[in-house]
């Protein structure tokens, strides 16, 4: 009988080094789905997704196309502009995830900072959260996407606390910075779990 796929669901916060962790798990052929990146996509593809995007937060989509920094101004900085918004996109990238496994391989991660609202963490056998220090993951958000302090301090305001997203998940990985040893963490992790 074949051998049943494995899915891992990967969490924590913007500039926690996800990455590292999702990068071990395809150089050992898994399929890694970004869900920061299917909502990107969506937003190129989707039209009805940009259009409900564009009614409840106006002003927005600017000839067909989003402004992300003028949606981040807005839904970083207010609760209920971010539920909304979340509402929208959770739906949609979780049926574009559940379309993707039908052909992927043996192991596959599900990497979602809203691993939990998105109704992801269902589908995952193991959900682990990577976590970092605050500063290290300004710096890294700042350095990564050219945006101000406050700006990404906003974004990780806006986000679940590594404790919060600690207690949701069965394992942590706290990456302390250096990527050599938090890689060598996560292979060591991912071997623990049998899974390469």
């Amino acid at each position: 009988m074949e051998q049943e796929r494995f899915i891992i669901g990967i969490t924590g916060g913007s500039g926690c080094g996800k990455t590292t962790l999702l990068r071990c798990i395809g150089e050992k052929g898994g399929l890694v789905l970004d869900c920061d990146e299917i909502y990107h996509q969506l937003l190129q593809t989707d039209e009805n997704l940009l259009l409900s995007i564009a009614h409840r937060f106006p002003g927005v989509v600017e000839n067909g196309a989003l402004q992300r920094k003028k949606l981040g101004a807005i839904v970083f900085a207010d609760e209920k502009a971010l539920s909304d918004l979340n509402r929208l996109t959770h739906t949609a990238v979780k049926a574009e995830v559940l379309r993707r496994l039908k052909n992927a391989p043996k192991l596959v991660a599900i990497d979602a900072v809203a691993l939990f609202e998105g109704d992801l963490a269902e589908i995952c056998h193991v959900t682990v959260a990577v976590t970092a220090p605050k500063e290290a993951r300004i710096q890294r958000l700042m350095a990564r996407d050219g945006i101000s302090r406050e700006y990404a301090q906003n974004r990780i305001e806006a986000q679940r606390t590594d404790g919060e997203f600690s207690a949701l998940c069965q394992y942590t990985l706290e990456n302390t910075g250096d990527i050599g040893a938090f890689r060598t963490k996560c292979l060591a992790f991912l071997t623990e779990l049998d899974i390469i």
